[in-house]
């Protein structure tokens, strides 16, 4: 599906702040809790306050306008049409968070006349929502000549014409016309439009319909190529075995309004206020509890609102069966943990992986969750085992070695992290962070000197605002004893990263070794306050109590006792 432009999609929240309150009648405690959730995106919370204030005033436009948005965020539709209609009785200004709730009513009953009415009376969705809606209405109508003259208007605004051609095509393949829609979508009838996902799986369909499944089955894989997926394998399989698969991407005018509001939803997704993108979301899964792609997204906005709980619980819908069942459990996991429950996560991964352990998203997601965890020896297997799943590698899985040579690293194994970090390099040359890591490490080590300095410059010209690696850099001159050159890029990496431990560290240790003292010792305690680990710690007490030239000499002197110790 196309992009949609800011200024025609987004559902203006504004008018939520708009009717002053009869201070008189209102439950004010109530009410203050409401917005106060609200402001924090809790719905769930927000829908008890507000339902709790509205006992006291009921005929108050600025509560029943919260309790829409409340409602609509929790996709509890049915609630937020009561309140829109109770605030459409009592007149005023037009509220756009009621007109959606009291479209979605009129699209689930298929009262296509009235969402005309609506329109022709000024409707205050917006330009792209309201010319879309519109046209479909006109095909629930069964006026399909003036549903196509609506779409084809649609494809000569500016801005929204890949939007206009794909529910044109959407709609000729509802009614049955798949040579048309076909025309749309292959890009022979006006130019090539861009598809989302579900744009593409339209299209299979589409020309299974018109008995060219080997021309599907082209198009799976020129856009998704052959890594497992299981909605396209599931869609593969069935061309593959010759099967007419039927058209259900769009299968009524009532589907046709859910597209809407998914593909507007989509565009927005990223790209405006995640409110707007989950009151769209919502309204396509009401008009159309099936739409796996929309209830799949909207647990992941919720997520990104930090909505966890409710996040979680839309992840949980998804049936094994489900060909999106993969992503949401991945998606769950990553609720679980943000809830405080990584063991849960870890568990939910644990168990994909035994069931769908032939995905590298899988092994990947798993192997993620476990290094986040620090548990990096069984994070090392997970990304093994994604490795070993690569079809071929590419400069994209850069990423795979990367973090493996991290699990490595971590676990104290330098040999083969340093292996994994050089192969990383091998495929992107040009990565900061796979350049700083691996150019920190030596350092670290006090190894290859010169060319980790030169990996750490590399990092820092690719992303030169980044205070980790600027202090890398800093850290590799102080280490080849260049003090003085070290201060200036040490002092900018703090101020980038001003409450970082390490980073507060090597500055007093830089300090120091340029004659500072006093303002070394300043940061080392200001380091000690940024709570570094225990190890760290230790080292630092024992800089403030004897300084850095005497802790320098007992670790020198520690280490031929080392070496002894371990053989070596």
């Amino acid at each position: 599906m196309p992009h949609a432009p800011r200024l025609l999609t987004a559902l203006a929240l504004a008018a939520t702040l708009g009717s002053p309150l009869r201070a008189e009648n209102v439950d004010a405690g109530a009410y203050l809790a409401a917005r106060i959730a609200e402001s924090r995106n809790d719905f769930q919370a927000a829908t008890a306050w507000y339902g709790k204030a509205i006992l006291s005033d009921s005929g108050n436009a600025r509560l029943l306008e919260g309790a829409i948005l409340a409602e609509l965020g929790t996709g509890d539709l049915a609630l937020a049409i009561e309140a829109a209609g109770r605030l459409k009785a009592l007149g005023g200004e037009p509220s756009q968070l009621a007109e959606v709730a009291l479209l979605a009513d009129q699209a689930q009953r298929e009262d296509y006349t009235a969402i005309l009415a609506s329109i022709e009376a000024g409707s205050p969705l917006g330009d792209l929502v309201t010319k879309l809606v519109g046209a479909w209405a006109k095909v629930g109508e069964g006026k399909m000549s003036e549903a196509l003259d609506a779409f084809d208007s649609i494809t000569k605004t500016k801005g929204l014409e890949a939007f206009g051609f794909y529910h044109k095509a959407l709609a000729l393949a509802s009614v049955g016309d798949f040579e048309g829609a076909d025309e749309i979508l292959s890009g022979r009838a006006a130019g090539p439009i861009f598809v989302m996902r579900r744009g593409v799986f339209a299209h299979a369909e589409i020309l299974s319909q018109l008995e060219r499944n080997a021309d599907a089955l082209d198009l799976l894989d020129r856009s998704f190529g052959t890594d497992p997926d299981p909605l396209v394998d599931a869609l593969r399989l069935r061309l593959e075995a010759g099967e007419p698969v039927p058209f259900e991407t769009v299968r009524t005018a009532r589907d046709g309004i859910a597209e809407v509001f998914y593909s507007v939803g989509t565009a927005l997704n990223r790209d405006a206020d995640p409110v707007y993108t989950l009151l769209h979301l919502r309204v396509a899964s009401y008009l159309r509890p099936d739409h796996s792609d929309a209830t799949l997204l909207t647990a992941d906005v919720l997520q990104e609102l930090e909505q966890y709980r409710l996040a979680a619980e839309t992840y949980a819908t998804f049936s094994p069966e489900d060909p999106n069942y993969v992503s949401a459990e991945i998606g769950r996991a990553g609720s679980l943990r943000s809830q405080g429950n990584p063991d849960a996560a870890i568990e939910a991964l644990q168990a994909l992986a035994r069931t769908h352990g032939n995905m590298l998203s899988v092994q990947f997601a798993l192997g993620d969750m476990l290094r986040m965890e620090e548990r990096f020896d069984e994070a090392e297997i997970a990304y093994t085992a994604a490795i070993d799943l690569l079809a071929g590698v590419g400069e994209n899985d850069w990423v795979l070695y990367f973090y493996r040579g991290i699990a490595h690293e971590q676990s104290k194994d330098w040999p083969p992290a340093e292996a994994d970090f050089r192969r990383a390099l091998e495929l992107n040359p040009t990565q900061p962070q796979v350049l700083n890591y691996l150019g920190y490490g030596l350092v670290d080590r006090g190894e290859k000197l010169d060319e980790a300095l030169g990996m750490i410059e590399k990092a820092v010209a690719g992303d030169p605002e980044q205070g980790y690696i600027i202090d890398s850099l800093a850290w590799a001159l102080f280490k080849l004893g260049r003090y003085d050159e070290a201060l200036e890029p040490m002092e900018k990496a703090s101020l980038l990263e001003p409450v970082d431990p390490i980073v507060t560290d090597h500055l007093g240790d830089v300090y120091w070794m340029v004659g500072r003292k006093l303002e070394a010792q300043f940061q080392w305690r200001r380091a000690l306050s940024f709570e570094p680990t225990e190890k760290d710690a230790i080292r630092i007490r024992r800089k403030l109590e004897v300084g850095l030239d005497a802790v320098m000499a007992e670790e020198a002197a520690a280490k031929p006792v080392e070496a002894a110790e371990s053989g070596n």
